[in-house]
Formats: structure tokens, C-alpha cells, sequence
């Protein structure tokens, strides 16, 4: 008698009845504790993402709680203001100044960090502290520091000789002034830095020396390297928040809507804001938030597809 052989796909053993029905079970138990974050995401991001869209090609005014379609009036619209132009230009410019200073500073403090040994959880505790200051409170110390007149930081330029200028007044500095202010909060940037830093191996440094390099070719062919992917992090984040600027700039300039503040401070965010909760222009407001969301999309795409060919990754090793 012939015997027959099954199929391959046939003799392929299958998971007890039980097996299954526990996975299962520890599926249905890891959505049920993740249930909060998921309604949370469809209520207030989803959610709120297709209510702005859906606004976004409406007249709609707050203060009167009335809509009335308007098709594309409102993206036609951002190219026809010229104060979005503006903002956009200012928001760019901020950012190119802004995003390499603070990948500098922080991994300057970083590197300083790390190589305390004495006392270092108490200045890792106080390089961390200017984090944990509220905006607000932060904006107000720089707006008595950057005081043109009477401000500490030219009082101690002064010293040298150097006359300096009207950082909160002239057009030319007011952007390096929101930079400053941004550079006081970096510490969660050093955090991360610190954090790759210490996990580069001390073996390659000490093959490094005994090669001859310096300190200089260490921390070029050495320490960049390894810590490439905390880089290309801190990168994507800090573009991202640039872009979004506000809180700095609305504190500084735009705060007293009694004075004429410079144009130079007009960010892109700031202008958001002022079209939705002060002309109650809800519909142009989303189109600019749409227009904004796609900016950024685009340029974190372009930091991804080129960023990833510099980046050292461990699994990577031949």
C-alpha cells in the first residue's frame, strides 16, 4: 500500500488550542490598559486634527459661533497676507540660529558633565534646574537682563568695552535675544547627550591615545560617532519646537497689546494665535495650523531620508 505524505504546509505544527486563547488574553489586557492614551488620541489629537481640517475651509468666527463654507478662501489667503510671509520667515530664520546653538551648548555641557567626579549628581542637579523655571518666570528675568539701557548682560559687556545692543528693540537682535532665552532651558537636550556620552565605550579612547590621537581626533572620529543617534534625535526635536515657537516670543514682545511690537517678533505661532483668540478667525487660524503641520512634516522627511546615512547604529557592525 501506497503511504501518503501531507504537504509541508500541512506538517507545520500548530499552537495549542490554549496557547492561543492566553495570547489573546494578554492582548486584550494590554489594550484595555493602554484604553485611556487610545480614547485620549482619538478624542483630543484625532479628533481635533479633522474638526481643524474641516475648519480650515470654513468662515468660521468664534465670537459670533457662526460657519459658512468657504472652499480654498483661506489657503489662497495665506498667500495673499503678507504678514504669513513674514512670520514664516522669521520662524525659519529662528530656527536655522537657534537649532545648531543648542546642539552646540548642550553638548558642550554635556561634556563638561561628564567628566566630573567629585559632586557631579549636584551640578547635574543645577545645570538642570533652568528646565524646571517656568516660562514665564524665565521671560521676565531676560526681559530685565536684555534691557538695552539698563539690562546686566550689556552692563557686562560694558566692562570690556563693548557697547551693547538694544537686544529687546532693534530688529537686527531681537531673534538672537529669543535664542538666549532658549539656551537657558537646554538642559533637557544635555540630559539626553549625557546620557549617549556615558555609554560610549572607554575602551576605544584608550586604543585612540595609545595610536596617538588627540583630543580633538578622539572626539571627531570617536565620540560624534557614537553618540550620532542622540544627535540626529535632538535634531529632529529641536526643529520641530522651533518651528513652534511661542511662548518666549509672546512674552517678551507681545504680551502688552497696547504697544506696536516689532515685526522681526512676529513668529508663526505667534501670528496663529493672533488670528484665532484675537480677530476670532478660526478658519484662517486652522489653515495656518495645516500649512505649518506640512512644513514640518516635509522637513522632518528630508532630516530623516538624509540624517539616517550619518547616523552609527550598534546592530550595524559587520
Amino acid at each position: 500500500m501506497t503511504q501518503v505524505v501531507a504537504p509541508a504546509a500541512e506538517r507545520v505544527q500548530r499552537p495549542p488550542l490554549r496557547k492561543v486563547r492566553y495570547n489573546r488574553r494578554e492582548a486584550l489586557a494590554g489594550y484595555l490598559f493602554i484604553s485611556p492614551w487610545i480614547v485620549g488620541f482619538l478624542v483630543f489629537t484625532a479628533g481635533a486634527m479633522i474638526a481643524s481640517l474641516v475648519i480650515s475651509f470654513s468662515s468660521y468666527n468664534l465670537a459670533t459661533n457662526t460657519a459658512r463654507p468657504a472652499g480654498v478662501d483661506n489657503y489662497t489667503g495665506l498667500l495673499e497676507d503678507p504678514r504669513v510671509a513674514t512670520a514664516l520667515g522669521n520662524t525659519l530664520f529662528y530656527a536655522l540660529l537657534a537649532v545648531p546653538l543648542e546642539i552646540a551648548f548642550a553638548l558642550f555641557l554635556a561634556s563638561l558633565l561628564a567628566n566630573v567626579g567629585r559632586g557631579a549628581g549636584v551640578f547635574r542637579t543645577l545645570f538642570y534646574l533652568p528646565r524646571m523655571t517656568p516660562v514665564v518666570a524665565t521671560a521676565a528675568v531676560f526681559f530685565l537682563l536684555l534691557n538695552g539701557n539698563t539690562g546686566a548682560v550689556n552692563d557686562f559687556l560694558a566692562v570690556f568695552g563693548i557697547e551693547g545692543p538694544q537686544w529687546l528693540v532693534d530688529p537686527a537682535w531681537i531673534k538672537p535675544s529669543i535664542v538666549l532665552m532658549q539656551l537657558w532651558a537646554v538642559s533637557g537636550t544635555m540630559v539626553i547627550f549625557l546620557a549617549a556620552l556615558k555609554n560610549v565605550p572607554r575602551e576605544l579612547y584608550e586604543v585612540a591615545s595609545l595610536d596617538g590621537a588627540g583630543r580633538f581626533r578622539q572626539f571627531w572620529s570617536i565620540t560624534l560617532p557614537m553618540i550620532s543617534g542622540a544627535m540626529f534625535f535632538n535634531v529632529i526635536v529641536l526643529t520641530i519646537a522651533a518651528f513652534q515657537v511661542f511662548d518666549q516670543a509672546y512674552l517678551l514682545f507681545w504680551r502688552d497689546q497696547t504697544n506696536a511690537s516689532p515685526e522681526a517678533s512676529l513668529f508663526y505661532a505667534v501670528y496663529l494665535f493672533q488670528k484665532a483668540f484675537r480677530q476670532f478667525d478660526f478658519g484662517f487660524a486652522a489653515a495656518m495650523a495645516w500649512l505649518l503641520f506640512v512644513i514640518i512634516l516635509l522637513v522632518t522627511l528630508v532630516q530623516t531620508t538624509f540624517g539616517n546615512r550619518f547616523v552609527y547604529y550598534e546592530g550595524d557592525r559587520s
